[in-house]
């Protein structure tokens, strides 16, 4: 793998620069006056067929690069102008210039143009696949969490982890910006989520140096909706949502944009009950524990989210966004636990638990962020951001052991614990980016640091009244400060597109655990420097075939949970604790793939991860056991990835996603077995449009039987879902009805052994659902063609 890097930096640093083969022009309107934003599309001469496309800049210029030689013709648009379409035209491989090209100005009625536009549900991209959310009809009523299953190449274990091409660890943005949570606290944070204020999903599984070396999986970037037509505007959204509770969500968003000022924002709630269960039949020491619980859900979630942008001038831009997540997550468990002496049938005793919690949630963040855009295409931008969480939670466990008939109390345990967190963050990026050789040279730095206290406060309930347990009480600090490096640079040449950094991170931690009883693991330093290369090579063969090669090397950290290395009681038989020699994982990703005719994308890829650490449950004693995060194996993934988005008819399309993928464990801990297994998993839809406005999907996810966090090896899952979506008063209502999971396939089956421990577990939630939901836009969806937009196209760019 070290050989195969070095031989392909070596070829992209000593490459020879030549001259580019690229199609360019200017777009002016009849008094010679740019047009920006102006989309130029390159046809077939018969316009039968899209090759590629650009937009023009704030100056009215545009640059098509690596197109092939052959014949075209282009079409320029822009709102409040009548459509160009050139004469046929011959381009060879050197650079083209049409020169001036004059746009006419729609007829005087039409004083108003009105903006309609559809993205397809998924666009796979050079760099990342990009999941628009609103293109689907079954994504109402989902909260962030729920997406993530339906987006392509994405699968969610029984931990609610997320598995990506095979590999666990992925690296989760929020509008472009790392989460400081992790584990638990960041899946009940997307959990809070509406897919109502989400615009798209960007799956990115081989980042460039610009981003952060966290994640073994790349990273899932979580884009909220953010609306950019000139004047005031914005929605409300109801919905109801049925398994076996009703549960309701609502959201209001606002955007109010002028020439020099953008002010938006959103506000949304959503409360009910849902139901979960998990079933553990574990074997241990010659005695079956047989645990079947259920657990009621009682949640009320509030997100707001509001932001200002101030165009100073053309070339700089002031930016502010504060947001809030208030949570209020309430959970009723029972459990029933037989105690059944291998070859009885009949349990010797029978343990019954509860727990009761009560989760306050207060998520606060602000970012500030300035981008200057300057000559030659150069640009800085300026990222500072502070963010607070806290977390008040109270478990209530009371646990009373039976007799086999459960006719009478053996013994009685009650115990109640306090683990309020408070985590800050702080961080501060600068990115500067600017032309250099005939590509494109980007560099700058990143500091953060991350402050985190876990307080743990465990009483024993005795005659009525609470007694501190000081054995089980304790105190966890843990400081975190990643400061980075890095350089990418990109160039085109002729059909050849070149791409190499490298990121470097030094990380320094600090955990201390403080308590009333000795501990030998009570204090946990490290300091260490990674080097993180990054690179990548794309050939356009011809007008419908393209090949890249891309590589990264990536990092995962343990989390301080993970570290932590005091208990958590789980109930009179299972307890949960931190490793404080948890080291991080590291993963080489190296992948090839193609595109034909831009749209069906095959792929292979294949990951090598060191130290992979796993969840891994341990026996304890006679009758105990206990969940630890250990390093216990080396992984390899080897992928296949297959995408094909297209459309039969001009009512009918189908988004098709596919990922086949053997994993391999080798073991480097010597209780853990040794596993490997092939898996297939894939994502379809088919979208119909039907007469009287109507649209209809069918959609459904499939997984096979895998291997999750490299010790549950599991039976096959799935989904099946249905929707229909109608819209009234010229569109501003629209009522949509879905049902999810018709089948009820999505519970999950599976093993786990470790040293003389197995368990067969079970487990799911009301994931059979009906879901009605309502969204008015209400505002201007129109732009006159007097006002042009002299800043803010960098999204539409990245689009294109």
């Amino acid at each position: 793998m070290k050989t195969l890097i070095k031989f392909t930096l070596l070829i992209i640093t000593s490459f020879v620069m030549n001259a580019q083969s690229n199609l360019t022009g200017l777009v002016v309107d009849e008094e010679l006056q740019a047009i920006s934003a102006a989309s130029v599309s390159v046809l077939s001469p018969d316009k039968t067929t899209f090759i590629k496309a650009a937009i023009t800049d704030d100056n009215g210029k545009f640059s098509i690069k690596n197109l092939p030689s052959g014949d075209y013709v282009i079409l320029i648009t822009s709102l409040g102008f009548e459509n160009y379409t050139s004469q046929p035209f011959n381009h060879s491989n050197t650079t083209k210039d049409l020169g001036a090209i004059t746009l006419n100005p729609a007829a005087e009625n039409l004083d108003e143009v009105v903006v309609q536009s559809e993205k397809p549900m998924v666009q796979v991209m050079a760099d990342k696949t990009v999941f628009n959310v609103q293109n689907t009809i079954n994504a109402i009523g989902d909260s962030g969490f729920e997406l993530l299953r339906k987006a392509p190449g994405v699968i969610v274990d029984n931990n609610d982890n997320l598995i990506v091409e095979g590999k666990t660890g992925v690296l989760i943005y929020i509008d472009d910006k790392p989460s400081v949570l992790r584990g638990e606290d960041l899946v009940n944070y997307l959990k809070s989520i509406q897919s109502s204020n989400i615009e798209a999903i960007e799956i990115i599984t081989q980042p460039s140096s610009k981003f952060d070396a966290e994640g073994n999986a790349g990273i899932i970037n979580i884009k909220f909706k953010r609306d950019k037509s000139l004047g005031t505007n914005g929605s409300v959204t109801s919905g109801l949502t049925y398994g076996e509770f009703a549960r309701v969500n609502s959201s209001v968003s606002f955007n109010n944009r002028r020439k020099k000022t953008s002010f938006y924002g959103t506000f949304s709630n959503n409360f009910g009950e849902s139901l979960g269960f998990i079933n553990l039949y574990r074997e241990q020491n010659n005695t079956i524990f047989d645990a079947r619980t259920e657990t009621i859900y009682d949640n009320v979630n509030t997100n707001a989210r509001f932001g200002f942008d101030w165009y100073a001038n053309k070339k700089s831009t002031f930016g502010i966004i504060v947001s809030g997540n208030f949570s209020n997550n309430d959970s009723f468990s029972d459990s029933r636990t037989p105690i059944i002496p291998n070859g009885n049938i009949i349990p010797d005793q029978v343990l019954i638990a509860g727990s009761d919690t009560q989760n306050d949630v207060t998520n606060l963040y602000t970012n500030i962020n300035y981008k200057y855009k300057g000559d030659n295409e150069s640009s800085i931008n300026v990222d500072v951001d502070y963010g607070r969480y806290t977390r008040n939670r109270e478990n209530f466990q009371p646990n009373q052991y039976f007799n086999g008939d459960e006719s009478q109390i053996i013994s009685e345990t009650i115990n109640y614990m306090v683990t309020p967190i408070n985590i800050d963050l702080f961080t501060a990026k600068v990115d500067y980016e600017q032309n250099f050789l005939k590509g494109k040279l980007s560099f700058g730095g990143k500091f953060s640091k991350v402050v985190t206290d876990n307080q743990f406060e465990f009483y024993d309930r005795i005659n009525g009244e609470d007694v501190l347990n000081t054995e089980r009480t304790n105190d966890f600090e843990y400081d975190e400060n990643v400061n980075a490096l890095y350089f990418n640079y990109n160039r085109q040449y002729k059909k050849w597109n070149f791409q190499f950094g490298l990121r470097m991170e030094n990380t320094e931690s600090d955990g201390i655990l403080t308590s009333l009883q000795e501990d030998q693991n009570n204090r946990v330093k490290r300091s260490y420097t990674d080097w993180f290369p990054s690179g990548g090579i794309t050939y356009q063969m011809n007008q419908k075939n393209s090949f890249a090669l891309i590589y990264s090397k990536r990092i995962q950290r343990p989390n301080y949970a993970s570290l932590n290395p005091f208990e958590y009681k789980i109930d009179e038989l299972s307890f949960s604790k931190g490793n404080p020699f948890l080291q991080p994982q590291y993963t080489d990703n190296l992948k090839l793939s193609h595109t034909f005719n831009y749209r069906l994308t095959t792929s292979v890829s294949y990951s090598f991860v060191r130290d992979y650490f796993a969840r891994i449950t341990e026996a304890v004693g006679d009758d105990q056991n206990f969940l630890m995060t250990r390093n216990v194996a080396n992984q390899k993934v080897i992928n296949l990835g297959v995408s094909y988005p297209t459309k039969f008819t001009d009512w009918w399309n189908i988004y098709f996603s596919l990922n086949a993928f053997r994993s391999i464990y080798e073991a480097t801990n010597p209780d853990f077995n040794e596993v490997s297994q092939n898996t297939l998993s894939f994502y379809a839809q088919n979208t119909f449009k039907l007469p009287k406005g109507l649209r209809a999907e069918i959609s459904g996810w499939y997984s096979s039987p895998s291997v999750w966090g490299g010790t549950y090896e599991t039976r096959s899952i799935g989904s099946l879902n249905l929707a229909v979506q109608k819209r009234f008063f010229d569109d501003k209502l629209t009522a949509r009805l879905s049902f999810n999971d018709i089948l009820f396939t999505s519970p999950w089956e599976g093993t786990t052994e470790f040293g003389n421990l197995i368990i067969n577990g079970d487990g799911g939630g009301d994931s059979r659902q009906v879901r009605f939901n309502l969204t008015y836009n209400f505002g201007r969806n129109e732009i006159k063609k007097a006002r042009k937009r002299d800043t803010g196209l960098e999204d539409e760019r990245n689009r294109i």
